[in-house]
């Protein structure tokens, strides 16, 4: 998978990530191959591209990701994501599902042989606490309720 790393490595790019809660469940992507040697769990998110909308942005990565359609809502938080070799800068929005199938997706700009994405699932916030630190976002290391992350004061992380 080294290749797969070099596709995103030695460039900051500006991601744009959904929340999307339901029944206490947060929705997660597990991406392997994209930090060396482990999973990694985050919300399903994805590169801007030049002259995109960044809800354009979101549907086109929801639905690439998890075969889900989505209602971009209300901008959450911005986190810069920093674990060399990845730099980026991630705007947070919540999501509401409108229609589509949960299932595993893929990166389209990633070869077959690429991809990067293991698994897309709903955690609930005990199953989220047993995902090892170094595994998941840093955005859910200190989250003790998943209401957290709607709280005003979670800004630049």
């Amino acid at each position: 998978m080294e290749e797969t790393n070099k596709f995103y490595e030695g460039k900051l790019r500006v991601r744009v990530c959904g929340i999307c809660i339901e029944n206490k469940k947060l929705l997660l992507a597990c991406h392997k191959g994209l930090l060396p040697d482990r999973d990694f769990w985050a919300p399903p998110g994805g590169g801007l591209n030049y002259g995109e909308s960044v809800q354009t942005c979101l549907k086109r990565e929801f639905l690439e990701e998890t075969g889900l359609e989505i209602k971009p809502g209300r901008f959450l938080f911005i986190n810069e994501f920093l674990q060399p070799p990845l730099h980026a800068i991630e705007l947070f929005f919540e999501v509401e599902v409108t229609g589509g199938e949960l299932k595993q997706g893929t990166d389209p700009e990633l070869a077959a042989h690429e991809q990067m994405i293991s698994e897309v699932s709903y955690k609930n916030l005990n199953e989220l606490s047993k995902i090892p630190l170094a595994e998941k976002h840093t955005v859910f290391h200190q989250l003790v309720d998943l209401d957290d992350l709607f709280i005003p004061d979670n800004k630049f992380i």
